[in-house]
């Protein structure tokens, strides 16, 4: 018997097919009720740019993973308009509702990379009664000097000949808008003062914030945002020789120490 069962599906919306992966432990090792780690990947992601980060979560959790494309991205539906302003906080109400509703997710573990750990943390506070955790990576709770100057940065690289298919590798056709849409967001005037200050205030749930010391997107600052909250427990792994994407960095690290926080505060 295979150690993990994978399973992909279309999540029908209103907009468009949002795209789903799941990878479930053999029936031996896994629980039928425990609640799920569901996924949200960063500003350039997709399901397969997690790459076996989900596949080592599951066995190291003994839990199923559910990750998915957002709209515009990998290979979910076709985006063309402009990313709006309040992204972060339309997650929770629209494309991870319409993927609770379809896969019949309940109670759930938020895993979230980067500013998909913001939108991480809105689902917990959307959905209080049913997330069991907040497991945040790299992620953003305002808007840093250091993370503007980055983005821009990593901008001037993508316009060289030839960068940009790094993101058609993943994004196909949709690999300009994800650009411009992270760039567009980023470096807008109107999004420099972006703050999940007053929603961090609202989360009920054990917290684990992971953080690489040598993060571009980020100071110490961040996971302190989201570990300095009423509501506890709340634990900060900030990790040496690391950089903006932790679980490719040290991924048996991380995958550890998320399994260690589960294990001491999620039944």
């Amino acid at each position: 018997m295979p150690l993990l069962s994978t399973h992909q599906r279309f999540v029908s919306t209103p907009a468009g097919d949002i795209y789903t992966k799941s990878w479930t432990p053999a029936k031996s090792s896994y629980a039928s009720t425990s609640a799920p780690v569901v996924l949200f990947h960063d500003s350039l992601g997709s399901v397969e740019l997690w790459r076996d980060f989900p596949e080592k979560l599951a066995l190291s959790l003994g839990r199923q993973v559910i990750a998915y494309d957002r709209p515009g991205f990998g290979r979910s539906y076709t985006r063309t308009d402009k990313l709006e302003s309040d992204f972060i906080i339309n997650e929770a109400s629209g494309p991870f509702a319409a993927i609770r509703a379809e896969l019949g997710i309940t109670d759930f573990i938020a895993l979230g990379h980067s500013v998909g750990g913001a939108m991480a943390a809105v689902c917990a506070v959307s959905f209080p009664d049913h997330c069991v955790a907040l497991i945040t990576e790299a992620a953003q709770a305002f808007v840093e000097d250091r993370t503007v100057d980055s983005v821009r940065a990593a901008e001037q690289v993508f316009l060289q000949d030839g960068q940009i298919n790094r993101l058609r590798k993943y994004h196909g056709h949709k690999a300009e808008w994800v650009l411009g849409a992270w760039t567009g967001i980023w470096l807008s005037k109107d999004f420099q003062h972006w703050t999940l200050k007053d929603t961090l205030k609202k989360v009920r749930c054990p917290v684990l914030a992971i953080h690489g010391e040598d993060d571009e997107f980020g100071s110490g600052a961040q996971p302190q945002s989201y570990t300095s909250l009423p509501a506890g427990p709340c634990v900060m792994e900030l990790l040496p020789d690391c950089g903006h994407v932790p679980h490719r960095d040290k991924l048996d690290v991380v995958t550890a120490v998320i399994a260690d926080f589960c294990a001491q505060y999620v039944s």
